[in-house]
């Protein structure tokens, strides 16, 4: 277009600086691209040229325009001096044979002898130039058309995480009537796939032991998929299904009971879920509240890293340049007083960085290691607040005698405001704890990575094991605090007596604590495959424009690249999903708990009535007594 018409190619200046320009926030304010002079031009360099020294007296025209080199800038006069068009950058002081590509001069591959250029380390070739370039073309034109993908299908990026959060809430809300169902869906599909595979392994056994096919006639061999053509690989994997098999045939038989008091427990959760549904957006508090702990502690990281004492260094973009021989860069300088030698183009005092040693930066360092501590304690506290709100809003529900008559007004509000003002020492102190297994945790695995190289088997198996260990014990402390949580949002006691007495609870009912827990992990992931696999279906088949008979105000837009809305939806429908489903599960654990001490303080009578549901009662054959004087309906 215009003046630009029949120049089609685009010429850097000095491709090198591609390479030289590693510093991030230098590119990022060159917009991703090479930090140098770019001018269109007709046609690509044939021939290497640098400006020689004896130039530099001559003008634009006598070098360049009357060589034919018309890879200046637009509006370049004929009489301008050289060297002043070279400070100014307004023509380039060296060319290389160039070819076509991408709308770009790129120098040869194959063009190895790379001449003395100004500014430019003997290291450097033009490869590494060619390979900054590209990269930078790269960065640029795939974040603009991310960006434009984003532009185009944003609202129906929104549109799947409304579904998302539909598919959700609804699935809890479901749960009342149909968990008992789904239970004994899952748990007839996976004795259906065991029995499946114990027929696929007979039939398998029979074939090859009709065959005669043996492991004796195989042998040892270092290829795993030659025992897969032997009888005897088959008829262990029919020995282990079977067993399976039946382990699983007995557990059920034997732990009936539980299974239907855990059934019974999630759609209890669904209804209290139900009855106060603020607790499914509590997530997003939590979320807010973590957000701010994390930029709190990176602004004071900031600040601490930048208190050092700051250096400054000369710099010249040219040193090869008349009068820029002689200066000392790299040396410290002033940032407020004049450069030494003004002389030379473009002579700066730029910044460095910040004095990394003596005792002031000790303590800098100091300092961010307890902000690391504090980010650990902050975001474990805020976690730790989540999980006691959620437990004191959902024991308000088991503990009301007349539901929904005794629920409060604002379970949820009520619980925030008891846990704040009564409870905080308690979740500090549970919060530490976690937070100083994490930090040993970290602490481990900053060393293995410092000693990775230099550690023999031994060591390494060492530790693996402390590794192994203190995952263990995390693990165990988060299983802890949350149980411990629970207890004081019910009791209101001090963390250790709470952390006691949930333990000893758990403990003495620990197999319906393993049996409530695996089928609510069983359902939950479910859940979870449900919303994100239904999600992640429809976003695929409505991205890439396989739902036909969509009106035009629901076409699908034209993107660069479909799988980044899709991705984008998966994600986070997985998040909205986690989110959902972890208010869920600590409803159930909370109601869990309450049942336990339900069951243990309470007889029936009508000074211990039972606060459980009927449906519980029925399962467990308990009942409660009725006040004197009332009738029973029949």
């Amino acid at each position: 277009m215009g003046a630009n018409k029949d120049k089609p190619y685009l010429l850097y200046f000095n491709i090198f600086s591609c390479i030289l320009a590693t510093n991030i926030i230098t590119i990022s304010e060159h917009g991703l691209q090479c930090p140098t002079p770019q001018v269109c031009v007709s046609s690509c360099p044939q021939a290497p040229w640098t400006v020689s020294k004896s130039e530099y007296s001559l003008t634009v025209g006598e070098v360049f325009y009357a060589e034919n080199r018309n890879f200046c800038l637009p509006g370049v006069p004929w009489n301008m001096p050289l060297l002043q068009s070279l400070q100014q950058e307004l023509c380039p002081s060296f060319l290389l044979p160039s070819t076509p590509a991408l709308g770009r001069c790129l120098p040869r591959y194959n063009y190895t002898t790379v001449p003395e250029l100004p500014g430019i380390s003997s290291n450097a070739s033009i490869i590494q130039g060619i390979s900054g370039l590209v990269d930078s073309l790269n960065a640029r034109d795939i974040s603009i058309r991310i960006f434009e993908d984003f532009a185009q299908s944003w609202y129906w990026i929104l549109v799947a995480l409304g579904v998302a959060l539909a598919l959700s809430m609804l699935f809890i809300l479901l749960l009342r009537l149909v968990a008992g169902p789904v239970v004994l869906v899952l748990i007839v599909g996976v004795l259906g796939v065991l029995a499946y595979g114990i027929y696929h392994c007979w039939k398998e056994y029979q074939m090859l032991r009709d065959e005669g096919a043996s492991i004796t006639q195989l042998g040892f061999t270092t290829n795993l998929s030659a025992y897969s053509s032997v009888q005897e690989t088959w008829l262990a994997a029919l020995i282990v299904l079977a067993v399976l098999e039946g382990l699983l045939l007995l557990l059920l038989i034997f732990l009936r009971q539980r299974i239907r008091i855990a059934i019974a427990l999630l759609q209890e959760a669904s209804r209290a879920v139900a009855q106060m549904m603020s607790t499914m957006f509590y997530p997003l508090v939590t979320f807010v509240l973590l957000l701010i702990c994390i930029a709190y502690w990176a602004m004071i990281a900031l600040y601490l890293a930048t208190s050092g004492q700051p250096q400054y260094v000369l710099w010249a973009p040219n040193v090869s340049l008349p009068g820029c021989e002689k200066v000392p860069v790299n040396t410290s300088c002033d940032p407020t007083a004049q450069p030494m030698n003004s002389s030379c183009p473009g002579l700066m005092c730029v910044f460095q960085g910040y004095l990394s040693t003596g005792l002031v930066q000790r303590s800098l360092f100091n300092l961010q290691i307890y902000g690391v501590l504090g980010l650990f304690w902050t975001l474990n506290w805020v976690l730790a607040l989540g999980q006691c709100v959620l437990a004191g809003a959902f024991a308000s529900f088991y503990w009301a005698f007349n539901k929904p008559r005794d629920i409060p007004t604002f379970p949820l509000g009520a619980a925030f405001i008891r846990t704040l003002r009564y409870h905080t020492g308690s979740l500090a102190f549970g919060a530490l704890i976690l937070s100083l297994v994490q930090i040993a945790r970290v602490i481990l695995e900053y060393i293995d990575h410092k000693l990775r190289g230099a550690q023999n088997p031994m060591a390494r198996c060492i530790m693996c094991c402390f590794k192994c260990c203190l995952w263990c014990l995390e693990k165990f402390i988060k299983f802890l605090n949350r149980n411990a949580y629970i207890m004081i949002a019910i009791y209101g006691k001090n963390f250790c007596v709470s952390a006691k007495n949930a333990f000893m609870l758990l403990m003495r009912n620990i197999v319906r604590v393993v049996v409530l827990d695996k089928v609510t992990d069983l359902l939950l992931l479910f859940g979870k495959l449900l919303v994100v696999g239904g999600v992640g279906v429809l976003s695929f088949f409505f991205f890439t424009g396989r739902i036909p008979g969509l009106g035009k105000g629901f076409e699908n837009p034209h993107l660069n690249y479909y799988w980044l809305p899709i991705m984008t939806s998966i994600l986070g429908a997985y998040v909205i999903a986690s989110g959902f489903f972890s208010v869920f599960g600590m409803c159930v654990d909370t109601l869990f708990l309450c049942f336990l001490e339900d069951l243990e303080r309470n007889d029936g009578s009508l000074d211990r009535p039972y606060y459980m549901s009927k449906a519980l009662l029925k399962i467990l054959g308990k009942k409660n007594e009725a006040p004197p004087g009332t009738e029973r309906k029949k």
